[in-house]
This record gives structure tokens, sequence and C-alpha cells, in this order.
């Protein structure tokens, strides 16, 4: 069993958020990884694309994600489950956006123009 703290939990600042990590491999997980994600309102994500599933549990604010032709906005209290391999992108709503995210361990990120890479907080 690991219990990850606060003091024990590792943040990376973006330019689009500040991402928690709560459980990775580097801190004990072996199949799941899972972050909390902040945004400030209005802040937009880049187009990318995710090799693993994604659940998404919005706890405050909206996200609004755009994959292909179809946008959807997530409000606090709902999940969104997004499947690997869709191009998207995310945007905090007008009041900002907290939310909690997972996903299978070993998943890596593809941004247009750039090879495939892990997460940082999902590591």
């Amino acid at each position: 069993m690991h219990v990850i703290t606060p003091d024990l939990a590792r943040t990376t600042t973006t330019p689009n958020a500040v991402v928690t990590s709560l459980a990775t491999p580097a801190l004990g997980s072996t199949a799941l990884t899972s972050w909390q994600v902040r945004m400030r309102p209005g802040a937009a994500g880049p187009l990318h694309t995710m090799d693993k599933e994604q659940i998404h549990v919005v706890t405050a604010g909206s996200l609004t994600i755009s994959i292909g032709d179809r946008t959807e906005t997530v409000t606090a209290g709902s999940a969104l489950i997004v499947p690997a391999g869709a191009e998207r992108r995310v945007q905090a709503g007008d009041e900002g956006l907290e939310a909690l995210v997972s996903m299978p361990a070993g998943g890596q990120v593809t941004v247009p123009g750039e090879a495939p890479r892990p997460l940082p907080w999902a590591q």
C-alpha cells in the first residue's frame, strides 16, 4: 500500500495548467496514473493525441473539449472518457477548471509536428 500525501506529490507548472501527480510509477503505482489538473479561466492546452484512454472527473469549474467536429462542455461532478488516439484540445471554462485525470501507466502524448513523449506528471 502507498499513501501519497501532499508533501510526496509532485507538481508541474505548464503555460496552461498546474498539474499535481497523485499516483504514478515513480510514486508506487504499477498499472495506473492519476493527477490533479488546475487551469485558470479560459486557459487552453495544445492540440494533442494520447495513446491511452483517459478519464477526466471535473471537480470544479468546467472543461470544454473538442475532438474532430464535436465539442462538449463537462461541468463539475461529471466524468469524461476520452478514447485513445482521439486528437483533442481542452479549454477551461470562464470559472477555471479543477479535475482529476487517470489513465493506464506508460501513456504517451503526441503534439502535431513533434515526436511522442511521456507526460512528466504521469511518470
